[in-house]
This record gives structure tokens, sequence and C-alpha cells, in this order.
């Protein structure tokens, strides 16, 4: 006789802590982030043991929100403290991900070594230590923990001490670490790096909707030998205006040009004229949407 099947878990409680409220601009009134570059931590993505997503998923945000990505690094987990203040200086948004958690050397790798690059102690934050404990109030396990292991968990609050911590997500402990009010440290967990990201927005300096470039995509049958002088002499013609070409050949016959720039009528007109130079067709905003998480995977 078989033995019955055991009693279901209790669900998870339903937690609802107050965001943050949204600080001073940290670049200065009037400013906004036209730059960013991203620190991605892991001797784990450097063997190939895990799929890196989060810059991809950066790159579109950045791109989305008129911020011109500029440096992606993955970096072994040692490097942090040899880079991260420089691009500071160089850029406006910073991002690092991953290196972050309860095992004493994640923890070593990012906020440690941030507050050693930026000339801070660690602390524990309070409220994060609070959130923290009520989000995890409903696992047995906790309970069975010993003190090195509970003091291990504790270290995921441990953060520079003149960081600003930004709550972002209600349904979440876990915040934004900033610092000097540029880099952001983020969780390697992708489903957890873009919540946080997307819900950071309200929090930074973005640029205006008239300074966010427009994307168009042309497809053509053509190869890409056929097309690259036209290309070529276009680009050089547009140059002044600011607009980008890129040519993304297919391995079937044909290729998918992208045209972007600021001004979105000007990018339609030379998409009409791409169009008709090379046989082509231009993709509406669902296909090109298709396309994008096609490359994605």
């Amino acid at each position: 006789m078989s033995s019955p099947p055991p009693p279901p878990k209790p669900p998870a409680p339903v937690v609802n802590f107050p965001n943050s409220p949204i600080p001073k601009n940290p670049l200065g009134e009037g400013r906004y982030i036209k730059t960013a570059a991203a620190l991605i931590i892991g001797d784990e993505i450097l063997n190939g043991n895990t799929l890196d997503r989060n810059s991809n998923y950066f790159a579109r945000f950045c791109f989305e929100n008129g911020i011109e990505l500029q440096r992606i690094e993955v970096i072994a987990d040692d490097e942090l403290e040899m880079l991260a203040e420089g691009m500071v200086q160089k850029y406006d948004f910073v991002i690092t991900t991953g290196g972050i958690g309860p095992y004493s050397r994640w923890y070593d790798i990012t906020y440690a070594s941030l507050a050693k690059s930026f000339g801070q102690e660690l602390k524990y934050h309070d409220e994060t230590l609070a959130r923290m404990e009520e989000a995890s109030k409903h696992r047995t396990w906790i309970t069975q923990q010993t003190e090195e292991q509970r003091t291990a968990r504790k270290r995921m609050a441990l953060f520079p001490e003149a960081g600003e911590v930004l709550f972002v997500a209600s349904d979440i402990w876990v915040p934004v670490v900033r610092l000097e009010g540029k880099l952001c440290i983020f969780p390697g967990i992708p489903s957890l790096f873009q919540k946080l990201l997307d819900n950071l927005k309200p929090f930074l300096p973005l640029p205006t909707e008239d300074a966010r470039p427009f994307r168009l995509q042309v497809f053509t049958p053509l190869p890409e030998s056929s097309i690259a002088p036209f290309l070529t002499a276009l680009q050089k013609r547009v140059k002044p205006e600011n607009i980008r070409i890129g040519s993304y050949p297919l391995l079937q016959p044909g290729a998918h040009i992208a045209l972007i720039g600021l001004d979105r009528e000007r990018v339609k007109e030379l998409g009409l004229e791409v169009e008709k130079e090379l046989q082509g067709r231009i993709l509406s905003a669902e296909e090109t949407e298709a396309m994008i998480k096609v490359k994605r995977q």
C-alpha cells in the first residue's frame, strides 16, 4: 500500500513593500544619461557554464530609452575592482550584474570590491535585512540554519556605506544599490535583473522622447555583396545627419538593413529609398520585434 502524498506546501506570503522615494537627479539638474556601460561578472560565463542574457537585455533597454551603450565587458570574478572606478568616470550609467549572494567569494567580488574601489566601508543595511526576513519567514529551513549560515545570508545586505539603496519593486526585497550616482549593482539571475532594471526607470534621468533614436528595418533578397556599394554611398551621404546604416546578412540569400536616427521622418524617407533601390520591403514593427526575438535565441 502506497503512502499518502505529502501535504501541500503553504503558499508564499504576498509582500507589498513600499518603494523608495524618487531622489534628486544624481547627474545634476537638467542633465540626463547619454552613455552607458555594463560589467558582466562571472567565471561561469567565461567558461561557458552560464549563458549571458543580461547584456542583451541591457542593450535593448538602452536603445529603447535613448542611451548610447558604448561598452560591455564580461570579466572574471577578480577584475571588478580594477575597472569600476574608471568606467564611472567615463560613462553616465554603469551597471554590474552577478557576483551577489551569500557565498563569501561572491560577496567579496561585488560589494566588497566596489567598496574598496570607492574608498568606502561595508555596512549592514537595516531595511534590507528587515525586508529579507519578512519575505522569507514562511521558509521552514530558515529556522534550521546555523549561525554561520545565517551570517552568510546576511551578507546580501552588507553594502558600501555611502551607496544609495533603492527599493524599486514592491514584491521583492532585493534593492538596487547605486554608487557615485552612476553605478548600479544588480544580481545576475536574468529574471530578477530584468525586473529590477525595468522598475529602475523612474529613478534614472533618462533622455526625453525626442532624444531617442528610431530604427527602421528593410529586408532585401539580394546578397550583401550586391548591396554593399549602394549602402556604402548611402552611409557616406547621411553621416552628417547622424543616421547609421547597418547590414546583417542571412544564411540564405538576402539581408536585413537597419536605419537608425533621431529624425523619424527622415529615416522613413531613407527606408523608402532603400526599399526601391534594393528590391526590398520595409518590415512592420511586429516583424521587426519577431526578428529581434529570433536573434536573441
